[in-house]
C-alpha cells in the first residue's frame, strides 16, 4: 500500500511548482472559452456557469424561467446518463406566495439548496417536485424507479399548491394528468436523491400515485423537520435519520424496509411482514451532518462544518445555536473540469480545501487528499471518472476529512479501487481518539459502473473504507443494470464496498448488482443502519457465480470471519434474476461468523423475479426466498440473529 502511494505524494509535491505555473488557486485551461450559462441572469462568478444563484430581488418570472430551463433539460428519463450537472442556490429570503406559488421540478444531476446559515433563512412557498418519468408506451404505467441523482437541502418549503394545475416544464408525463400532479408535494425519487436539512411545512408523497404500477425505490432523509406526514405508500424502502416528523403512512407503516434512527415522531417498531416493516432506533449512535455553503452576507460565502453528535435524535439545528465551525471560502480551491489535476493536488497539499463545481472530471491520476481535516465538496453531483485504471480519489488521513456530494464512475481501464479513505494500521491510541472526535465522513457519495460510459467499464472495488471511526452517510453503490455497455462482461465490478476500519458507522448504504460479495465488512465494532440490495440480474450460470464449491452464489453482505463485534439494523436483499436464462441460488443473503458479538436485527429477503433465489437469510437461518416458494412478492424476515 505505501509503495503505491508514495509516487502519488511525490506528484503532489511536484505540483506545488505547477500551481504557480498555471497561475493561482483557480486556474483553468487557458484555451477553453467559458461555457454559456443556462441561467445567465443568475450565473455565479464564484462557482461558474453551471451554478445558478437566485435572490429575492429577482422577479419570480425570471426565476421560474431559469428553473424550467434546467428542468426541461434534466427531468426526462433519457437525461439520466447525460453529462450536464447543475447547482441551484437560493439566497436567504422568500420566494413565491400563497397567491403565486413557485412550483418547479428537480431533475437528474440537480442540487437545490438554500444559502442561509439555518434552513429557516430561505423560504419557498410552492412545491419542488419529482414525478414519475419512466413510462411504458401506450399504457398508463409510469414509475419512479429510475429517478436518481438529485437533492434538496437547507431551506424551508411551505407546501403551497396553485389553485389550478401549473404549466409544468417539462410537461408532466403522468397519464392521469396535471390535475393529479397538482394534488400534493411529490418527491417520487429512488436512490441517490436525499432530503437534508429541510423544513417542510406540509406533507410529502414519496410515491407518485398518478399512474398505474407507480413503483418507487427510495431513499434518504436526514437532519430535517417535516410537519406533515411522510406518505411513503408502496415505496419499497426508506431511511429517515435525525428528524422530526408529523407522521407517516406506508400501507400503512412500511412496505419492505422503513428504518427510523433518532427520529422524533417515528412510528412504533414492528417487523412482521408486508406493510409492517418498521425498524426504529430511538437515537443515532454517532453522526456528523454534512458541511454546507452559506452566505454570511453580501456574497461572503462560507462553509459550515457541523460538530459530531453522539446518541442524538432530531435535527442538529433545532435547539438554536448549532455546534460546529465556519470556514471562509478563501480557504478553498475552486476547481472545474478544465482545472489541471496537478493544480488541484498541489492546492490540497499546500493547505487548501476543495470545491468541485458541477461537471464531469476525467482523471488520469487520482485526486489525493493528503492532510487531516480537509473538506472536499462537490456541487451538482460533480462526477469523477478515472481514465487509466487509477483511483478517482485517495484520502490518506484517518482524521477529519469530509467528502460529500460526488458521483464516481468506473472508467475504461479497470480500477482496483475507485475511492479509498484512510490507511489501515496507522492508528495509535492518540490518533484513534482524534479520529473518534473528528471522523472521516463519506456523505452523499455515489458510485456507478456502466450505464453512462460509451465503452465497457470496470472497477474491482468501488469504495474502500480503511478509516476507523469513519461515517458513511447515504451512499448508493451501483453496478448498472441498464444504460450503455451493461452485461456480465461489459460492466464488471466484484464488490461495491469494503470496510476494514474499526468502529465504522454506516447509514443508508445501498449496494446493488455486483458480481461477488457486494459488501465485505472486516472491521470490528461496526454498525450498519439500513442496507438495501438487489443481487446481480445477470450471472450467466450457477458455476460462474459460486463463492466456493460449498457456497452457492455470493452474499449481499459478508462480515469477515475474524470480526468479533458488529450490529446491523434494517437490512434487506432482493432477488431479481431477470437478465439470465439460469436458475440461480444463494446459500445466504447475509454471511457472518457465528459469534454472539455479531448481530443482525430485522433482516430479510424478497424474491421479485427470476428462477431460484435465497436458500436462507443469514447463515442458513430463515427462508427460503425462491421462485419455487415465493407465496407473493413480500419479505421473509429474521428479526434477530443469532
Amino acid at each position: 500500500m505505501r509503495r503505491t502511494i508514495r509516487p502519488v505524494l511525490l506528484a503532489a509535491v511536484l505540483a506545488a511548482s505547477a500551481l504557480a505555473a498555471v497561475g493561482g488557486t483557480q486556474a483553468t485551461a487557458k484555451a477553453a472559452p467559458p461555457p454559456a450559462s443556462i441561467c445567465p441572469d443568475a450565473a455565479s462568478a464564484t462557482f461558474g456557469p453551471n451554478v445558478c444563484v437566485f435572490t429575492p430581488a429577482m422577479s419570480q418570472s425570471a426565476i421560474q424561467a431559469d428553473l424550467d430551463a434546467v428542468a426541461t433539460q434534466q427531468v426526462p428519463v433519457d437525461a439520466q446518463f447525460n453529462g450536464n450537472r447543475y447547482t441551484i442556490y437560493f439566497e436567504p429570503g422568500t420566494y413565491g406566495s400563497k397567491a403565486s406559488p413557485l412550483v418547479f421540478q428537480v431533475g437528474y444531476y440537480t442540487q437545490v439548496a438554500g444559502l442561509g446559515k439555518n434552513p429557516g433563512d430561505t423560504v419557498i412557498n410552492g412545491a419542488a417536485d419529482v414525478f414519475n418519468n419512466l413510462c411504458t408506451a401506450g399504457t398508463q404505467d409510469c414509475n419512479a424507479d429510475d429517478n436518481f441523482w438529485r437533492s434538496l437541502s437547507n431551506l424551508t418549503l411551505n407546501v403551497t399548491l396553485p389553485s389550478s394545475p401549473p404549466a409544468y416544464a417539462p410537461p408532466n408525463l403522468d397519464p392521469f394528468g396535471a390535475g393529479c400532479a397538482n394534488s400534493a408535494e411529490f418527491w417520487a425519487a429512488s436512490q441517490a436523491a436525499p432530503l437534508r436539512r429541510v423544513i417542510i411545512n406540509g406533507s410529502v408523497v414519496f410515491q407518485d400515485y398518478c399512474a398505474n404500477h407507480n413503483f418507487a425505490s427510495g431513499g434518504f432523509i436526514a437532519d430535517s423537520q417535516i410537519s406533515g406526514s411522510l406518505n411513503f405508500f408502496g415505496n419499497q424502502q426508506y431511511l429517515v435519520r435525525n428528524a422530526t416528523i408529523g407522521g407517516q403512512s406506508g400501507c400503512p407503516n412500511g412496505l419492505w424496509n422503513m428504518v427510523y434512527s433518532g427520529v422524533q415522531g417515528a412510528p412504533a417498531p414492528v417487523f412482521t411482514g408486508q406493510c409492517q416493516q418498521n425498524t426504529v432506533l430511538p437515537t443515532s449512535p454517532v453522526t456528523e451532518e454534512e458541511p454546507f455553503i452559506y452566505d454570511a452576507g453580501n456574497g461572503n460565502f462560507q462553509v459550515f462544518v457541523p460538530a459530531v453528535q453522539a446518541n442524538s435524535s432530531g435535527p442538529s439545528w433545532a435547539g438554536g445555536a448549532e455546534a460546529g465551525q465556519s470556514v471562509p471560502l478563501s480557504k478553498f480551491f475552486i476547481a472545474n473540469p478544465g482545472t489541471p489535476l496537478l493544480a488541484i493536488n498541489a492546492a490540497l497539499l499546500l493547505g487548501k480545501n476543495l470545491i468541485l463545481t458541477p461537471g464531469v472530471y476525467n482523471l488520469k491520476d487520482p485526486i489525493v487528499v493528503s492532510r487531516p481535516g480537509t473538506l472536499v465538496l462537490g456541487q451538482g453531483l460533480a462526477t469523477l471518472v478515472p481514465q487509466k485504471g487509477n483511483a478517482a480519489l485517495v484520502v490518506l488521513p484517518n482524521v477529519g476529512v469530509k467528502v460529500s456530494d460526488l458521483l464516481v464512475d468506473a472508467g475504461p481501464v479497470n480500477s482496483p479501487v475507485l475511492v479509498s479513505v484512510g490507511l489501515p494500521g496507522l492508528l495509535d491510541k492518540l490518533t484513534d481518539r482524534q479520529a473518534a472526535a473528528n471522523p472521516d465522513l463519506i456523505q452523499d457519495v455515489h458510485f456507478r459502473i456502466g450505464g453512462a460510459e460509451t465503452t465497457p467499464t470496470s472497477a474491482t472495488v468501488s469504495l474502500l473504507d480503511n478509516a476507523s471511526h469513519s461515517i458513511i452517510d447515504d451512499s448508493w453503490v451501483w453496478r448498472a443494470d441498464h444504460g450503455n455497455n451493461v452485461g456480465w462482461t461489459a460492466n464488471k465490478g466484484d464488490t461495491g464496498a469494503v470496510v476494514t476500519g474499526d468502529n465504522v458507522t454506516a447509514y443508508g448504504l445501498a449496494v446493488e448488482h455486483y458480481q461477488k460479495s457486494e459488501v465485505i465488512w472486516t472491521g470490528n465494532g461496526g454498525t450498519d443502519i439500513f442496507f438495501q440490495n438487489e443481487l446481480p440480474y445477470d450471472p450467466p450460470s450457477q458455476d460462474a457465480w459460486n463463492q466456493s464449491p460449498t457456497q452457492l452464489g455470493y452474499p449481499a453482505f459478508q462480515v469477515g470471519d475474524h470480526v468479533k463485534t458488529f450490529n446491523g439494523y434494517g437490512m434487506g436483499s432482493y432477488v431479481v434474476f431477470i437478465q439470465t436464462p439460469a436458475t440461480l441460488h444463494v446459500s445466504a443473503a447475509f454471511q457472518s461468523p457465528q459469534t454472539a458479538g455479531v448481530q443482525f436485527h430485522n433482516v430479510f429477503g424478497v424474491w421479485i423475479a427470476g428462477s431460484g433465489g435465497l436458500d436462507s437469510i443469514v447463515n442458513g437461518v430463515g427462508g427460503p426466498v425462491r421462485s419455487d416458494n415465493p407465496a407473493t412478492v413480500e419479505p421473509v424476515d429474521v428479526t434477530s440473529y443469532p
